[in-house]
């Protein structure tokens, strides 16, 4: 029996247990990276540990989400990530380099290789083959100190691409599509593969955009081969000795398969406030557009931005519509200054900022109040943007940059000929000397701390028995947003938990943070697919800290998940679905912790006299991690 791709590369990292769906393995992790939002809390972490050099093969610290300087934390924060790299042996990339999925892909992700990051975006490297996962901070910090990184053995999907994108169909058309037939959670303990004839047209950018968009599926990652195409790409940024072909064998066997004919695919948005809420643009023609946003890691290419520069060249955006553009690295910039291809933005009205996520993640560039705003980016969830009742639409570069200049949604029967699909020269510019690498002996180098560098707080054990009220009840595909807000005043505090803490459920429930205080533990209560979106375990840390003992839901997000667990919360999954309607906020439960066994069932007693049956889906080792009070004193212990 062949091998798929996703086999090849766990077969030959796994440390242990058995490739069975579902079953725990351990894979061994050849880089990670991280980043300032989440970064900062992984190092502090990984200082906790008390190992001296990082062990991976490469590992890279990049700043790219908390770049606005306003007041003294981020620049802190910087200054600290420089540091302990330097102390650690890790590559620093300073904040304006480029957003860190974009770099890691153009300089460092090497096909068959396992990467880690404290990001959910990190399946970006996917699309040269990389087996690339996000995953929480204290999971990355384990992976630097050497330790295996331990996933659920996912299921592996086959999608078939057939035919071509023709038109103005794009990469991003791809990973929309398969989220309007999968939705948020359809990819849950998978990792999707892309194979057939399809996939030889597809340029690694468009691979890229492809697999960095799959973490909207909750997927464990998507990956591409790596063919001729990704020997290109390497090549010509100066890597080509990391290049190796990885495909799958001829008669590889695979738990499903999707079929998506590349020719059939027309423009496709999604509309607020989820991925999945996907549509074609023509069917939201004449809806008016007051901003425009192109960047991410998920379109930030010098492909996408050169066809943005070509369909803007020589008109205007309307004044009613704003437009900005945030290249994804510095290498990119520079190919575009290089040809001429940054006056056409400008001339076009747009305004170009940063190479950093900015708008992606509230940090600066949010739309007018209940404002329509028509982004390139991963996520629309509600409030992001930093608007609260902003309304997200996401779309492809190029036409994103056509309703730019329309000002309004069109349909793209009227928009004319595509520009031409995008091939990077044969001289790429390198931008590796603006990384700083580690000194040989890092030992003398002083890390400096800012005074909102806070230490990780140690957390008590799970007593026997949690007795707590239900201080929130919240419904289905409830986000790391929902949880946390992003946005340049609370993200500004990644580093400091119980700063960072009262902003918990903020935009959810204002009393939230209050009841917590009142009470000093509780119990959270969800629906489906919980904790989906991001991986900022801060979602998991600030609740932690706030004493919360358990989260009761209908199902969970992986990453999420896996959070609750390192941190020592309780995730608990109703036998009945129905039984959510028993329980209201403020009702007293009963939790007989010492009688939780892995995948066994105990009963919640409710002070309403109602009886709740849970599961879980934990395995002996994550119970005794949650059971010692979280990953770190696991780790002190032995028992990890």
């Amino acid at each position: 029996m062949g091998k798929n791709i996703t086999h090849k590369i766990i077969e030959k990292h796994l440390v242990s247990g058995n490739m069975v769906p579902g079953e725990e393995v351990g894979l061994r992790i050849d880089q990670t990276l991280t980043q300032d939002a989440t970064g900062t809390m992984a190092w502090l972490q990984y200082e906790a540990i008390g190992i001296g050099k990082v062990r991976t093969d490469l590992s890279v610290s990049y700043v790219d989400h908390n770049t606005l300087q306003m007041g003294f934390r981020n620049p802190d924060d910087h200054r600290f990530l420089r540091t302990v790299a330097a102390k650690s042996g890790a590559v620093f990339s300073p904040a304006g380099t480029g957003i860190c999925h974009q770099l890691h892909l153009e300089n460092f992700a090497k096909p068959g290789a396992t990467l880690i990051g404290s990001d959910s975006h990190t399946p970006t490297a996917g699309g040269i083959g990389s087996m690339a996962m996000g995953a929480g901070g204290l999971s990355v910090a384990l992976a630097m100190a050497g330790e295996a990184y331990f996933i659920p053995m996912p299921k592996v999907v086959k999608v078939e691409l057939t035919g071509e994108l023709t038109g103005w169909a794009q990469g991003k058309d791809v990973i929309l599509e398969l989220l309007r037939r999968l939705t948020v959670k359809g990819g849950v303990g998978k990792v999707f593969e892309y194979a057939g004839p399809g996939v030889a047209s597809l340029s690694v950018p468009d691979r890229a955009t492809i697999t960095n968009m799959g973490a909207e599926l909750g997927a464990t990652t998507s990956i591409f081969p790596s063919d001729e195409t990704t020997r290109d790409f390497l090549a010509k940024m100066g890597r080509a000795d990391d290049w190796m072909e990885l495909v799958a064998d001829a008669d590889a066997e695979y738990d499903e398969v999707v079929t998506i004919n590349l020719s059939e695919l027309e423009p496709l948005v999604a509309q607020p406030h989820m991925p999945d809420q996907v549509c074609k643009v023509k069917e939201l023609a004449g809806k008016k557009i007051d901003q425009v946003a192109i960047g991410s890691c998920t379109n930030s290419s010098y492909s996408d931005l050169k066809n943005t520069a070509q369909i803007l060249a020589g008109r205007m955006t309307p004044p009613e519509t704003d437009l900005m553009i945030s290249p994804g690295s510095k290498q990119v910039m520079k190919m575009l200054a290089r040809e001429g291809l940054i006056e056409p933005l400008l001339d076009a009205g747009a305004r170009l900022l940063e190479c950093s996520c900015g708008p992606c993640i509230g940090m600066g560039g949010s739309p007018v109040s209940a404002g329509v705003s028509v982004r390139t980016f991963n996520r629309n969830f509600e409030g992001r943007s930093g608007t609260q009742d902003g309304q997200i639409f996401l779309v492809s570069a190029q036409t994103a940059a056509k309703l730019a200049l329309d000002g309004e949604f069109t349909d793209p029967a009227g928009w004319g000929p595509a520009p031409e699909r995008v091939s990077l020269p044969d001289d790429v510019p390198s931008i590796r000397d603006l990384f700083v690498f580690p000194p040989e002996d890092g030992s003398a180098v002083e890390v400096l701390r800012g005074p909102n560098i806070v230490a990780l707080e140690d957390f008590d054990k799970l007593p026997g028995t949690v007795e707590a009220k239900v201080l929130l009840k919240v419904g289905d595909n409830i986000t790391t947003d929902h949880i946390l807000p992003a946005g340049a005043q609370i993200t500004a505090l990644r580093s400091n938990i119980p700063a960072i803490s009262q902003y918990i459920f903020s935009r959810v429930d204002e009393g939230f943070v209050g009841r917590m205080k009142e009470h000093g533990k509780g119990v959270i209560l969800g629906g489906e697919n919980y904790g989906q979106g991001s991986s900022r375990e801060h979602a998991a840390l600030g609740p932690r800290h706030l004493g919360v003992k358990a989260v009761v839901v209908k199902s969970l997000a992986r990453i999420h998940r896996a959070n609750l667990i390192n941190f020592g919360i309780l995730p608990l999954l109703l036998v009945e679905p129905s039984d959510y309607d028993k329980l209201e906020e403020g009702v007293d439960l009963t939790i007989p912790a010492s009688e939780i066994t892995p995948g066994g069932t105990v009963n919640l007693a409710a002070g309403n006299g109602a009886t709740v049956p849970v599961t879980n889906d934990l395995t002996e080792k994550e119970l005794q991690i949650i059971q010692v009070g979280g990953l770190l004193n696991a780790v002190r212990e032995g028992k990890s």
